[in-house]
This record gives structure tokens, C-alpha cells and sequence, in this order.
């Protein structure tokens, strides 16, 4: 008697896996393309320093919490330069000056500057740690270094902050450089110690030099309140466990590519919220930037034989993500 086709249950644990999986990365596209029209309007009623400083506390607080009820205590033995780094890249260098950029320019134009990042990933990634760069990386490379020059013009031209511009990308570097370190622990480092550890220590020195050269000076209005809890709960403690848990699963270059949307929703936003213009080169430039990040961190499709059992990159045998 021949045998029945094998049925794959709609609930199988592949199944909730990878539905888990595009759930988070969407979460994750929705909430960092949010927080930067968030930021704009925190920044209505408290200095950037300052404002940078409280999200990291509360979103570190947040995940500190979190991070002692799934693994314990960090071990920081050894571990001292790793925290260390994230801490100046991730939080000092990224949030502080990404702060200051979002303030000097329209949210929808930071947040196209400042996914850079995922482009400069791709780069650092074949650079520093060995990652393969093919032909559709380096057209990724040149098309999302065109967006920047394309949506950078009016700073050329004198309509936007030249020294905004400037910042954005240089935070994009930072954070790129961030995601570079984390990537190298090679699992030494507890993701989510490397999100909460970084963020109380960093978010601390933020507000202390906020609260010395900017002052105290801030309007606890609701509108604030919410911007800030929204940033700090949302846009960091939320959204960079999902960041880091999707790249201790994969490669630098290919955890980058969840995220080439984000820029796009931030436009959306920011215009939705703030009646931010969408100018012809901020559309021309974003949809360069987001073209270039697909294509430095495209994935080739690898043909998978009926008697190839053997599990795809990325996933255990049994179809379950590496975590």
C-alpha cells in the first residue's frame, strides 16, 4: 500500500517559528520608523543631550529587568572592553549624536541619513570581519552612498543643517561600528546584557553631561511624557532586543537587511505627524538608500533538492532559528 503525503501542520513548530520571526522584524520596522518623529517632538520640550540621556535609562532599566529574569547577573569578567565599546558606540556616540541630528533637521531626512547604517554594516562587515562582498553589495554600496549625496543637497544648498547632516551619518558610522563589535563577541557577550548594560551606564553619563551644559530645564507636558515613554520603551528597549537577538542569529550584513524599510516609514511618519515636506530629493534619495540596503544585504536563494535534508544557514536541524 502506497504511503499517505506526509501533511505539514499549520501550527508545526517551523511553522510558529518562522511566523514569530516576520512578526518581529515588522514590529521592529514600525517602531524604529516611528521613534524618530517621536524624538522631534520630545525635543520640543527638553535639550537633545538630556532627552538622549533619559531614553537610554528607561529603555536600560527596562531590559536590565528583563535581561536578570532570562539569564541572571552579566558576567563581566573579561567582558569589561566588549561593554565598554558598545557602551561609546551604541549609546555615547549613536544616541547622543543622532539626538542632536534628528533636532537640527526634519525626522524623515535623519532617518534616511541615519540608515546609512545597514549600507556601512555591509562594508564594515566585509572589511573587519571577512564577510563575502559580491557584485550586488558593491552596486548596494554605491547606490545607498548616491541616496545620502542626493537627500544631503539641500544642506549643500543651504536648506537643511549641513552640521545635522554631518552628525546623522556620522551616529549611522558609530552604530554600524556598534553592530560590528557585538557581532565579534561571538557570543561571549549575553545579547541582551550587550542592550541593557550599555544603555544604564550610557544613559547615565548622558544625563549627567545633559544635566551640567544643557540644564535642567524641561516641560513635563503629556505630549512629552508620551514621547518619551514611547522612545524609551518602544523605539529602545523593544526594538534593540529585537535588533541584537536577530543578529546574534545570522550575519552582521544579513541582520541589517531586516531593517532597509525603516527610512521609509520614518518619511511616512514624519510627514503624517509633523507635516514634514516630501521633497523630490528626499523620495529620489530615500528610495536610493533603501534600494542600496537591499542589495548589500541580498541573500542569494539556494535550490533545495526533495532529498536535501540538510538544514538551511541560519537554522538548526528540525527547522528551528538559532537564537
Amino acid at each position: 500500500m502506497a504511503a499517505r503525503p506526509r501533511l505539514i501542520a499549520v501550527g508545526d513548530p517551523a511553522s510558529r517559528s518562522a511566523t514569530r520571526e516576520r512578526a518581529a522584524i515588522v514590529l521592529l520596522v514600525l517602531a524604529w520608523g516611528a521613534t524618530f518623529a517621536a524624538v522631534k517632538i520630545g525635543l520640543e520640550s527638553a535639550p537633545p543631550v538630556l532627552f538622549a540621556g533619559l531614553r537610554a535609562l528607561l529603555g536600560g532599566a527596562v531590559m536590565a529587568v528583563l535581561a536578570w529574569h532570562r539569564t541572571g547577573m552579566p558576567r563581566l569578567a573579561g567582558q569589561g572592553r566588549e561593554y565598554s565599546l558598545l557602551t561609546a558606540l551604541n549609546v555615547l556616540l549613536f544616541f547622543g549624536l543622532q539626538t542632536v541630528a534628528i533636532g537640527l533637521l526634519p525626522s524623515g531626512l535623519a532617518a534616511v541619513l541615519i540608515y546609512l547604517q545597514p549600507v556601512l554594516v555591509g562594508l564594515l562587515a566585509w572589511w573587519l570581519l571577512g564577510e563575502p562582498m559580491t557584485t550586488s553589495k558593491i552596486l548596494g554600496l554605491v547606490l545607498g552612498f548616491a541616496g545620502i549625496l542626493v537627500v544631503s543637497g539641500g544642506a549643500f544648498a543651504g536648506h537643511v543643517s549641513a552640521v545635522g547632516v554631518g552628525l546623522a551619518v556620522v551616529s549611522a558610522l558609530a552604530w554600524a561600528l556598534g553592530t560590528i563589535v557585538f557581532k565579534a563577541t561571538d557570543g561571549r557577550v549575553d545579547p541582551w546584557w550587550a542592550v541593557a548594560l550599555p544603555f544604564l551606564v550610557g544613559g547615565a553619563l548622558l544625563t549627567v553631561v545633559g544635566l551640567v551644559v544643557e540644564g535642567p530645564d524641561i516641560n513635563w507636558s503629556p505630549r512629552f511624557v508620551v514621547a518619551l515613554v514611547f522612545v524609551g520603551l518602544v523605539g529602545t528597549a523593544l526594538a534593540w532586543s529585537l535588533w541584537f537577538g536577530r543578529v546574534a542569529a545570522g550575519e552582521a550584513g544579513r541582520a541589517a537587511s531586516y531593517i532597509f524599510f525603516v527610512p521609509l516609514v520614518g518619511v511616512v511618519v514624519g510627514a503624517a505627524l509633523l507635516d514634514e515636506t516630501l521633497t523630490p530629493s528626499l523620495l529620489v534619495g530615500a528610495s536610493l538608500v533603501v534600494l542600496g540596503v537591499y542589495l548589500v544585504n541580498r541573500r542569494p536563494r539556494v535550490p533545495r533538492t526533495a532529498t536535501d535534508t540538510s538544514p538551511r544557514p541560519g537554522r538548526r536541524p528540525g527547522g528551528q532559528d538559532e537564537a
